[in-house]
Formats: structure tokens, sequence, C-alpha cells
């Protein structure tokens, strides 16, 4: 791995396997993903820079009001173009370009990393460890860990240290088992993935 910002889309795809992924899996991809993101810009305190991702070659991004999503990407004369929407929160707007980015990583297995159990693609597993790697990207694990055993253990405060709204906060601290789950909020599986809590299915994590 060359750690360098120009190469850094082909370092975390090769990260990808090209086959099926249980979830466990995908899920340890993609923090790994992030990890090694936050890796090449040396970033080691929050909140993260996740405009750095506007400055890669071939990603151009475009803050628009009145999408109807809170964003989208897709591939155009050589480019990708990530859309966020303009009307969203500033908290939103961070989570959602971080999204984004993790479709763009996907693309070119995408019809095969997320299947579902009759082999076909699975747009809603895609969504969820797209919103999954954003969590890791703008809240990474071991910098969460570190600042809870240095006592700052209030969901809200930590939420303005990361610069993420405090429900996004709020569920990685039930994913990371520091506080225990909510289950009016929280429908994980007994494999650890999400079934209705993120975004993209109907419930505004990074609002």
């Amino acid at each position: 791995m060359n750690n360098h910002p120009s190469t850094i889309i082909a370092e975390l795809r090769a990260l990808m396997p090209a086959r099926p992924l249980q979830d466990h899996e995908a899920r340890g991809i993609a923090e790994r993903q992030a990890m090694r993101w936050l890796e090449t810009y040396e970033a080691r305190e929050p909140p993260v820079d996740v405009g750095l991702l506007c400055e890669l070659p071939r990603v151009r991004v475009r803050v628009e009001p009145g999408l109807a999503d809170s964003g989208l990407t897709h591939w155009n004369r050589g480019t990708w173009v990530i859309g966020i929407n303009r009307d969203d929160s500033r908290t939103r707007r961070r989570f959602t370009l971080a999204h984004e980015f993790k479709h763009i990583l996907d693309h070119p297995h995408i019809d095969t990393i997320y299947s579902d159990e009759r082999g076909q693609p699975n747009p809603k597993r895609a969504e969820l460890m797209c919103d999954f790697f954003a969590a890791c990207l703008l809240m990474p694990r071991p910098w969460v860990k570190r600042l809870w055993t240095q006592g700052t253990q209030d969901a809200a405060t930590l939420a303005t240290v990361f610069a993420v709204s405090p429900a996004a906060m709020d569920w990685r601290l039930q994913e990371l088992g520091l506080v225990q789950p909510r289950h009016r909020r929280w429908a994980g599986r007994s494999d650890g993935s999400a079934q209705t809590y993120f975004r993209r299915s109907g419930v505004a994590l990074a609002a």
C-alpha cells in the first residue's frame, strides 16, 4: 500500500474480495477501509475532516437543495459525482458524504458482495453497510473508546466532539457495547447486523 490520497480508492477497494460476503465479513472490511483512510490522512483526533473526500481525483461533490434523498452518486464522463442535499443538517451532510463514498468503493463488485440467500443483489444490505462504514469513519472505534475510558461518557457531548448527530453517536455507543441497546430504536440480529435503525431503512440516523 502506498498510503497516498491519490491512490486511496484503489487501495481501499483492494481490501474487498470479489465474492459474496457474510454480514460480519462485510462489517470487518468496512471498518478496515475506514481505518486505512484515516491512516492515509494521518487523522488522529475528532472531528474527522470528511471534506477531504471532495479533493480526491475523479470525485466531484455537489451540494444542492431539494434533492429527493440525502445523497446520490453516479459515474459521469470519467468522474464520480456525489450529490448532497443542502437542506439537511451539517451533521447529516457529513454522514451522507461518507456513506456515498462507500458506494464508490463497493461499485466494482456491488452485485456480488451483498447478495441475498438466493444469490441476488440485495440493495438494502448495501445501504446498511454504507451507513456502517460512515459510522466507522466519523466515529472510529479506538477514538470513541479512548474518550469513553477517559471519562467522556455523555452521548450528546461525544456527538459534538465528533461532529455527528446525537442519534448517530447513540447508535455507535450501542454498537460498540458501551451502552445497553435501546430495543425500541435498535433491532439488530444475532449476527450483529442492523435491520431497521439506519437512515436508508426509514430512521434518520444522521438527522
